[in-house]
């Protein structure tokens, strides 16, 4: 029998509690357990020392027997110190996808087309008072 540490889910909706329990891996989620050795309650702050109750006795045995803790409840019990859980490490999380790149891609080039269009914009008036100047200092000289 493969056995689990793992959440079990109480409370009303919207205002979750969970039992820490010992449970068959093949039975429901909110199903029988075998032992309840904790509790978690996301309702309260993370300061709180009642947000995660276990019983770390329990759970050193139930390890010790060969149960295999859920993400959740192994960092439960490498916050407690009874657990040594690897960090993860995906390097690719943070890179954005194709369709965002070319997003990006085209919002810079927009970016690009308006400055070149106000740097435009910008020359041409002093080129037209260039213009007006160059003009009247050639009808001064007619004159």
């Amino acid at each position: 029998m493969a056995v689990s540490i793992r959440l079990s889910r109480g409370g009303a909706k919207r205002r979750p509690f969970y039992r820490i329990v010992i449970a068959n891996s093949r039975s429901p989620r909110d199903g029988s357990f075998i032992e309840k050795i904790g509790s978690y309650n996301p309702q309260l702050p993370k300061d709180n020392e009642n947000r995660v109750i276990v019983d770390l006795d329990r759970a050193r045995h139930w390890l010790s027997v060969g149960a295999q803790p859920t993400d959740r409840v192994a960092r439960f019990l490498d916050a407690a110190g009874l657990l040594e859980r690897k960090a993860r490490n995906n390097p690719n999380k943070a890179v954005p996808g194709e369709k965002a790149k070319e997003r990006a891609e085209e919002r810079a080039q927009k970016a690009a087309d308006a400055a070149e269009a106000a740097k435009a914009a910008a020359e041409a008036p002093a080129a037209e008072e260039q213009a007006p100047a160059e003009e009247a200092a050639s009808n001064s000289e007619e004159a």
